[in-house]
């Protein structure tokens, strides 16, 4: 029998598979589209599935992707819940939860759903503030998560009452226009609800009575948040036609103000030797190439006084933010450092938020042999997952290369973009499962029904199956699609719906 993490090492090179999809005709393609999917009638479908398969195209020009999230930020000062009112929303433990207050976490936002309504909830409890300058940490936090979300929930410890330091968070949410849900966490019987009358004198409006800890009051408190957020983000909208939108990222000082700067032909970016010196993301039009391009500075935030910890967080949510904004990410990385599980994690960011990826080699003239060496290990090891990601040497200070890196932005687009009609992507599948079937798993063998592309941007695909695909064959689904059709740049995202036929 043979294992699915075989297909991973597999050896496709003599196949004719590409021959054989360029040398199927449309009509054919169709006809054999139409009967898989009308053998679909046998198995029990959704409401969500029957909007998969009424959104199957043939047209591969269409370009389709779901829209921003609205987002609700989570903010307060240490250890008055939030994290724990993070796991209650998403129903699961996600965010780390301790007594002790200010626990550093490296992910702060999170996909949740309530009444069938998606949206993204920002945690801000990822930093660790220091005692002397809570204050200004807890409202420099606030200042962040505000002006990045639809809506945020302001959480104060009932049984505490309000601080000083809640009282300096007040202030800026009262400047702001977006609707703030006073939350009052730690309310974990009726007993204890008159104390939480006391909030009303922040000024906020009605303070709404939880526990995060049971449960209690928290749908109340989600009917009413959601059913006022906006359908798309407000904050990460996204944006059609105009110059394509692209996101400088990266850990600090790895040059990425250097980058704009360079490619706008003038300062446009303060630049310091001093690590995150950039604020807030900087949009600028910049010509490069022949074309008009949007690029988005996201080198992180200023470092301030007593929060060298939270400026890794204030990085981390300014990025996520600009990659909502982008439809491609640069990831620039210091070849004079070792790639550092930092720079993997913020790869890993743009793989998650789907965009278009360019992995941009930095301060490549000044690598020597010995460091050279080092370095490509370095990336066999720890970026073998991002091997389809156009790669870029060059320096950003002095401009070397620089001219390469609009070829390979253009590369990950059109991938980004790309779109593969019903009929070959089912005659893509049957080709491939026809030379390699999926192993017996306890007796069973899964067998693919039908697949569509729901979406591009990115390129986005649906299996109909009769059970679990295995990782390993899932991962040579996705090879064999880079092969036949390029992708470089792009993520794929494969999903599965696993459906039982429907009893007679």
């Amino acid at each position: 029998m043979a294992d699915t993490d075989d297909f991973d090492d597999a050896a496709v090179g003599g196949d004719d598979l590409a021959d054989k999809l360029a040398a199927l005709d449309d009509v054919s393609a169709e006809r054999r589209t139409a009967a898989l999917r009308g053998g679909l009638a046998d198995y029990d479908l959704d409401d969500e599935d029957l909007a998969v398969l009424d959104a199957a195209s043939e047209d591969v020009s269409a370009i389709a992707y779901l829209p921003a999230l609205p987002v609700v930020a989570i903010v307060g000062r240490p250890n008055v819940g939030k994290s724990a009112l993070v796991n209650r929303i998403l129903g699961r433990r996600e965010a780390v939860v301790e007594d002790t207050p200010g626990v550093t976490r490296d992910r702060v936002s999170y996909q949740a759903e309530w009444m069938n309504r998606r949206f993204t909830i920002v945690d801000t409890g990822g930093w660790e503030p220091d005692a002397r300058g809570i204050d200004a940490s807890v409202a420099a936090q606030a200042e962040v998560a505000i002006d990045l979300a639809d809506a945020v929930m302001f959480v104060v410890d009932s049984n505490v009452g309000a601080t000083a330091t809640d009282e300096h968070v007040v202030r800026l949410l009262r400047k702001t226009k977006k609707p703030v849900y006073l939350v009052a966490n730690k309310v974990d019987d009726a007993r204890l609800e008159p104390q939480s009358a006391a909030l009303w004198s922040l000024g906020l409006g009605e303070p709404h009575p939880v526990s995060a800890l049971h449960g209690r009051g928290v749908a109340d408190l989600l009917d009413l948040v959601v059913g006022k957020l906006p359908e798309v983000s407000a904050v990460a909208k996204r944006e059609v036609g105009g110059p394509r939108r692209v996101a400088i990222v990266g850990r600090p000082n790895v040059g990425k103000s250097s980058l704009l700067n360079k490619a706008a032909g003038e300062e446009r970016v303060v630049v310091n030797d001093l690590a995150g010196t950039t604020r807030d993301p900087v949009d600028e039009q910049i010509e490069l190439g022949g074309k008009v391009w949007r690029f988005v500075d996201t080198a992180g935030i200023r470092r301030r006084v007593h929060l060298s910890q939270g400026a890794d967080f204030y990085a981390s949510l300014r990025t996520s933010t600009a990659l909502e904004k982008a439809e491609v990410a640069v990831v620039v990385l210091d070849v004079t450092q070792p790639i550092s599980e930092q720079d993997v994690r913020i790869v890993d960011l743009v793989l998650e938020s789907g965009r278009a990826l360019v992995i941009a080699y930095n301060k490549w003239d000044l690598l020597d042999d010995d460091r050279r060496r080092y370095l490509e290990r370095e990336i066999e090891q720890n970026l073998a997952h991002v091997d389809w990601a156009p790669r870029v040497n060059i320096s950003a200070k002095t401009g070397r290369h620089l001219e390469k890196l609009v070829p390979a932005l253009e590369l990950a687009l059109e991938s980004w973009d790309t779109r593969i009609g019903t009929g070959k992507f089912n005659a893509f599948l049957a080709e491939l499962v026809a030379a390699h079937p999926h192993p017996l798993r306890g007796g069973k063998q899964p067998r693919i029904l039908f697949g569509t592309q729901a979406s591009s941007r990115p390129p986005t695909f649906v299996l109909f199956t009769t059970g679990f695909l295995d990782p390993g064959y899932r991962r040579y689904i996705q090879r064999r699609l880079r092969e036949i059709y390029g992708f470089e740049g792009s993520p794929i995202v494969l999903n599965m719906r696993v459906r039982e036929r429907r009893q007679r």
